[in-house]
């Protein structure tokens, strides 16, 4: 994986929600979280395994709306700030979080319901291969990202920290009918990139993500959007 010595260090999983999630990154935020919810409701009593759950952002959600949750990272520090997370939303008895590694699931076949991975796939140097983990321990559904190659991000890709790998949609196809996997839905955004939003305070980002989602909406912005979410359930 990409950056992995970057990614564990105390101080990036300490800053790591004010730095991507406040300011206007909390409309990024947003989105995704209503991305995750929107494919896998209801959550009632479901068991969800969230692969590279960082801070726990989506895990405890999850949690907090009625599932059965595993959280897998290789970060302890991040994983320090999810349980930290768990206790303040009062959801730790629905939750357990691991370190570990996603080319490697300690779990059975068929042991879960749903596999959640948002921002996994563009750290991935073997993306097959850990779809096809993912695969073996869900029994219904597995739900992802990915940022897409012909985006904004594509031109500062390089000056990122752990740097991203960008896929096409051809690409995607291609994965999931290699690992088995029928795409359900796939979902286009923001084509303003991340690291705008996240530069200026809310009350400059929200109208610039009213324009965002207009242009976005157009058929032919299609192809600008820099990230797609993923909807697929295991054949």
């Amino acid at each position: 994986m990409k950056g992995q010595e970057w990614y564990q260090a105390d101080d990036v999983a300490e800053e790591y929600d004010d730095k991507r999630f406040s300011r206007g990154g909390q409309l990024i935020d947003r989105r995704e979280k209503t991305a995750v919810l929107e494919a896998l409701a209801p959550l009632d009593d479901r068991r969800v395994l969230e692969i590279a759950c960082g801070t726990g952002r989506f895990t405890t959600m999850m949690a907090d709306r009625g599932a059965d949750v595993v959280g897998l990272d290789i970060s302890s520090a991040m994983l320090q700030q999810g349980r930290a997370k768990a206790v303040q939303m009062d959801v730790a008895d629905r939750l357990e979080f691991l370190r570990g590694d996603a080319g490697r699931l300690p779990f059975p076949d068929d042991h879960f319901d749903t596999v959640v991975a948002m921002r996994f796939f563009h750290l991935a140097d073997d993306p097959e291969s850990f779809l096809r983990e993912m695969r073996r321990v869900s029994r219904e559904q597995i739900v992802f990202d990915t940022f897409n190659r012909f985006s904004a991000r594509s031109v500062y890709n390089w000056a990122l920290p752990m740097g991203s790998r960008l896929y096409s949609k051809s690409e995607v196809a291609v994965l999931l009918a290699k690992t088995d996997l029928t795409l359900r839905g796939v979902e286009d955004d923001f084509i303003v990139p991340y690291g705008l939003y996240r530069s200026m305070p809310n009350v400059l980002a929200e109208p610039i993500r009213t324009v965002d989602r207009a242009v976005g909406s157009l058929s032919a912005a299609d192809h600008l959007a820099s990230v797609s979410y993923w909807n697929t359930k295991v054949r």
